[in-house]
């Protein structure tokens, strides 16, 4: 039998150490770019989750920045499918920093506005999700979040409630009417199209489910044929209706539901840890259970204060849950993927967003180094 072939054996030891669970960053907007990518590098970053959807185009914040509830209603008319050549293009920009693409996350509400709402346009629409499932295989993007809701994150106030007065989102339903129903045209709490008079969107929890099922029917075997992994993200605001609008996996549990719908790897779980702490129950059996099914395509690792109806985001060193026995489970139970900061409170300096990040992305990977030697019995 012949040796390995020059460079062979580096490969494989490369591919080894980089098993393993591993910090990532989230880059959307102006930090999805090469000043974004040379900040996640200098934090010894390698793998990236990137936003491309449009987030509050056209919007008028200002009610918004008062502490009103939100986001504020923003359009996404007629927003172009992402082709290859723009997939393309985003992961070539990051590799030029050493970065890969982990995941794509969140789709744009009109590529797929007729999918969650039942509508005469589902079918072309698909269609289009289609293309774009392919085209992120052909250019390198393993994994797609999703978040199949109608209402969104709609509800979130902006108020100054985490350590030493930092700025970040907190959600109490006894605040503002939570019934307000959504308008005709919207999803997500963005404008898709004009409002034709069809009366304010409504569904059940039955119907959503219905909705889900044929949108992974359709789906996850093109993703299984393009190497594409769909990641579901679970609700938040996890409450039972919301804007008149059932939630789909606002208890853990549910996640069993919706990965029996297809039993395949494609059909997997975006693990939000701090949605999942909102909901009732244990956040630390929740994450066990869901590690050993292995079926977690990445991590949210983000911390809350409190649970439905009424939560604050928290640093991720100050809220309810022991971050570092969330990353004991995970490693554990072999899960070996990559963990993202999310919804990071804003601290007081010229560059909160990065700081508030660096602080997280520090905390996080003095986690992972320390969570194998927390997971061997210690001698008495």
């Amino acid at each position: 039998m012949g040796g390995p072939k020059p460079g062979e054996a580096k490969v494989s030891e490369i591919a080894l150490r980089e098993r393993k669970m591993r910090v990532g960053l989230t880059l959307f907007g102006e930090s999805l770019s090469r000043a974004g990518a040379r900040f996640a590098a200098q934090l010894g970053i390698r793998d990236v989750v990137i936003h491309l959807v449009r987030y509050g185009q056209n919007a008028d914040p200002s009610d918004w920045l008062k502490g009103q509830p939100g986001p504020p209603l923003s359009e996404d008319f007629g927003a172009p499918l992402w082709d290859y050549e723009t997939l393309s293009d985003v992961v070539k920009m990051l590799a030029a920093d050493g970065i890969r693409v982990a995941a794509l996350e969140n789709l744009s509400p009109s590529f797929w506005s007729d999918i969650l709402l039942n509508g005469p346009d589902r079918v072309r629409q698909m269609d289009g999700l289609k293309r774009l499932v392919r085209d992120c295989g052909r250019a390198g993007i393993p994994v797609i979040g999703y978040n199949f809701s109608l209402a969104g994150v709609w509800g979130w106030q902006r108020q100054p409630i985490a350590r030493g007065g930092a700025m970040a989102t907190t959600f109490d339903m006894s605040r503002f009417d939570h019934d307000r129903p959504i308008p005709d045209g919207v999803v997500w709490n963005m404008r898709v199209r004009e409002d034709r008079g069809l009366g304010p969107v409504t569904c059940s929890e039955e119907e959503l489910w219905q909705r889900l099922e044929w949108f992974l029917k359709e789906l996850v075997p093109v993703a299984e044929d393009a190497g594409v992994v769909l990641a579901a993200h679970p609700d938040d605001p996890p409450a039972d209706m919301l804007r008149g609008a059932a939630r789909l996996v606002n208890r853990p549990e549910k996640y069993d539901r919706l990965l029996s719908v297809i039993d395949s790897p494609s059909n997997a779980m975006q693990f939000c840890v701090g949605s999942l702490m909102e909901m009732p129950g244990d956040v630390y059996e929740t994450t066990r259970h869901y590690a050993r099914t292995g079926r977690i395509a990445y991590v949210h690792f983000r911390n809350v204060k409190g649970k439905v109806p009424r939560y604050a985001e928290a640093f991720i060193d100050d809220g309810d849950t022991d971050m570092s026995e969330i990353a004991r489970i995970l490693h554990v139970e072999g899960y070996d993927g990559v963990l993202v900061p999310d919804h990071i409170p804003e601290i007081s300096c010229p560059a909160p967003w990065h700081v508030g990040m660096a602080h997280a992305v520090g905390y996080m990977n003095a986690l992972l180094k320390t969570a194998p030697r927390l997971s061997v019995p210690q001698m008495s």
